[in-house]
């Protein structure tokens, strides 16, 4: 018998791992019919099909752990949870919601932990991989750890006694006092009702109310969740029966799905790139998908975001957006710009230079190009000499083309809150002022905005709240002010003394950044230029004592993430952000922070110049845009 043809065998050697893993999901979910797929791509979940992610070609034991702890969470969300009971009693605001939603997945993952050893280990294997590329570890905040994602440790704790992930464990202990105090009976009570999904929900719905996230629930809907409670019993019983084959199953896959063996792993090393890929899902559905190990989210979030699209305004009634020259008239105006002047004389040297410096990398990328014999234009004094030596031939002009690079309008969105009072607001103040004097010199149209709020402490729409006997979870609870201190149409020499506003005792108040970029935003894309330019520069996170004071801690802080991730995901826009002594590269894709205001203008024209040297990005088919 001849030997076997080398190369004949093209399967990948991860193949026999992604059958084994496949096979386990579907006996733990109770669903044979189950579809699986392996992609690059997020995993997703359905009631028909699950995608889990192509695992590498050289894999380790971490690896398989970790695409292991995917599918047993796809697996117990499939076979211990009931979606009718679950959409029945999802609360409305998306802060509860995003907190339900993660608790329900950890009460899924409780109970898998709970019963098979293995499944604990692989679901352990998986957060750990989860938070530790979420950077979880850098938190040391509350305002940036995800109230949801603590709470969901907190009941795994409570539930089956392990320890918070590694990558957790700063978030979880960074709200675990808050939470503890006064919630800690309603985690007690979790534990108690963790087969019953129904009771499991009424028991999370008073942990929202101990947390001030709560809301009212008629009766009802009680009587009409009954229904599906009857339906969900029979469910657990059915899955109770046989869980037992379900654990011999896990059991015997943990074995089967060990590690490749070393003949495996140098065949990977030498294998080309034209294996088999995998299959991929042709239409799963993004909508009504399920993340492995995570909580359900709905059709409207995008994936990993910062939810905040619950956010809202107790009342806009007394917000404002208006012109620098409508807050002071002009002989202030006058006074403050000369005040402004004074004060950065020996700044306005270094920003200059730096200016022109940036004017030059601009006016190099203008390659000028015209058309000729017009009959209307700019005279073409090389073809002149037609006409002298034939009188009859008409004059020949010509006009220069319109480049891309002109077609560009760049806002500058700047942080007019308390903390920039002092040396950080006469910088940006002097840098917006000379760099759009710069950018307008190259064609570039500029606008300049500022935000803030009317009043400290609320202002009016605090005294409407406090009139209307404080009802609960009011939102934003401030008055908004939006300033236009130069419109792209402007020409700066009409709105160069609007930059003295800055100047101004009182104007610089408290911060809400997320409507203020909204704002921004929205503005630029009412623009007809065919590139446009967000640049945002503040010195901190959102704050408004009134707001966070009647609302969750990270309030402001989530819809910020929020609209940046809208923003950067879904628009045309190119955002750019550059923080004063604080890191605004955890919100911001492309950002930068600098310690010290005089590093200002280098930092601005830096980042404005390497956006100009890259090409405008093409729009994108199959998105939206914001409106």
């Amino acid at each position: 018998m001849s030997a076997p043809i080398k190369g004949k065998n093209t399967e990948s050697p991860t193949e026999p791992f992604k059958r084994a893993v496949a096979t386990t999901l579907r006996a733990i979910a109770g669903k044979p019919e189950l579809e699986v797929n392996y992609a690059a791509e997020k995993p997703a979940l359905n009631s028909e099909r699950a995608r889990l992610p192509e695992p590498p070609r050289r894999m380790s034991k971490a690896d398989a752990a970790i695409l292991r702890g995917h599918a047993d969470s796809m697996a117990l969300r499939l076979a211990m949870h009931n979606p009718a009971i679950h959409k029945k009693m999802l609360p409305q605001g998306e802060n509860a919601r995003s907190v339900f939603e993660a608790v329900e997945q950890a009460r899924v993952e409780a109970i898998g932990s709970r019963r098979m050893s293995g499944v604990a280990q692989n679901l352990s294997a998986m957060l750990e991989d989860r938070y530790h590329r979420g950077q979880y570890e850098e938190i040391t905040d509350r305002a940036d750890a995800p109230l949801e994602d603590a709470l969901a440790m907190l009941v795994r704790e409570r539930l089956t006694g392990q320890k918070p992930p590694q990558g957790a464990k700063k978030v979880v202990e960074l709200w675990r006092d808050f939470i503890e105090k006064r919630a800690d009976r309603d985690l007690d009570r979790l534990a108690d009702e963790i087969n019953n999904q129904r009771g499991f929900a009424e028991a999370i719905h008073d942990l929202l109310t101990s947390l001030d996230m709560g809301e009212d629930r008629t009766n009802e809907q009680d009587e009409d969740d009954q229904d599906e409670e009857d339906g969900a019993g029979e469910d657990n019983s059915q899955n109770e029966q046989g869980q037992a084959e379900q654990d011999d199953a896990s059991e015997q896959s943990a074995q089967e799905d060990a590690e490749l063996s070393a003949d495996q792993q140098e065949d990977q090393a030498a294998e080309s790139d034209d294996a088999p890929p995998a299959d991929q899902p042709d239409d799963m559905d993004q909508g009504d998908s399920e993340e492995a190990g995570e909580p359900w989210r709905p059709k409207h979030q995008l994936p990993n975001e910062p939810r905040g699209p619950d956010y809202r305004a107790y009342t806009m009634k007394f917000d404002e957006t208006i012109g620098a020259e409508e807050l002071c008239d002009a002989e202030e105006l006058s006074r403050l710009r000369s005040y402004l002047d004074k004060q950065i004389q020996h700044l306005q040297g270094v920003v200059a230079r730096l200016a022109n410096r940036l004017q030059r990398r601009l006016m190099a990328q203008q390659n000028r190009a015209w058309d000729f014999d017009l009959e209307e234009g700019i005279l073409d004094p090389a073809r002149l000499s037609r006409v002298v030596t034939d009188p009859y031939q008409p004059l020949s002009f010509k006009h220069e083309r319109d480049t891309d690079f002109r077609d560009t309008v760049v806002t500058l969105l700047l942080d007019n809150s308390g903390s920039m009072r002092g040396r950080p607001i006469t910088v940006a103040a002097t840098c917006a002022d000379i760099l759009a004097r710069t950018l307008e010199r190259c064609g570039v149209k500029v606008e300049i905005l500022g935000f803030t709020t009317r009043a400290w402490k609320g202002g009016q729409s605090r005294e409407a709240w406090l009139a209307a006997n404080k009802p609960q979870s009011p939102g934003r609870l401030n008055d908004l002010r939006h300033i236009i201190y130069k419109s792209a149409d402007a020409p700066w020499r009409r709105a160069r003394k609007n930059l003295g506003l800055m100047m101004r005792e009182g104007l610089l108040k408290e911060n809400i950044d997320g409507e203020a970029l909204d704002w921004a935003h929205k503005r630029l894309l009412a623009r007809p230029e065919q590139r446009k330019i967000l640049m945002m520069i503040s010195d901190g996170a959102p704050v408004d004592d009134s707001t966070l004071s009647v609302n969750p801690g990270n309030y402001l802080e989530r819809h910020l993430r929020w609209i940046i991730e809208e923003i950067e995901t879904r628009s045309p826009v190119e955002l750019i952000a550059i923080g004063i002594g604080h890191d605004v590269t955890r919100y911001y894709r492309r950002a930068v922070t600098i310690v010290d205001a005089e590093e200002l203008g280098g930092a601005m024209t830096e980042k404005l110049a390497e956006l100009f040297e890259e090409k405008a990005p093409a729009p994108s088919r199959g998105k939206r845009r914001l409106h």
